[in-house]
């Protein structure tokens, strides 16, 4: 059996014999999905390799061809790790498009009913914001 990257981002062509499937792989936080023959495998992902930092900043982008189904967040809000932001549907299946730390949104980039492409960006996120009265030196009351 042999694996390689297909031409779009994720996609993975697996050969064994004369069978050959095409498999999509997402990484969203500590999960990582799989889509294979119109089912949707969830694994918990490698957790030994090198972890962003506990706040979201970025964009978060289409992990394949897929159609917004939902935008759970407004530009605006507070989000944290694992909250569901947007839901897409490809191959007949959901994915929920999950923050991968906390932070908060800054800008929405798509709407419910929009076919997307890989690497569009759907969401950009910033990290939470400081507290204003959490500052050294102020002081109390």
């Amino acid at each position: 059996m042999t694996v390689t990257r297909g031409p779009a981002p994720g996609e993975l062509i697996v050969r064994d014999g004369d069978q050959v499937a095409q498999v999509f792989a997402v990484r969203a936080g500590d999960t990582l999905w799989i889509f294979h023959d119109g089912i949707v495998h969830e694994m918990a992902a490698d957790t030994s390799a090198p972890r962003r930092g506990a706040h979201a900043q970025g964009s978060l982008t289409a992990p394949m061809p897929a159609t917004v189904i939902e935008i759970k967040v407004a530009a605006g809000d507070a989000v944290q790790r694992g909250d569901i932001l947007i839901v897409l549907e490809a191959m007949k299946m959901e994915l929920p498009v999950r923050a991968p730390g906390d932070g908060r949104v800054k800008a929405i980039h798509c709407r419910p009913g929009d076919l997307v492409q890989p690497e569009t960006v759907l969401i950009d996120l910033s990290p939470p914001e400081a507290r204003d009265d959490a500052g050294p030196g102020r002081a109390g009351g």
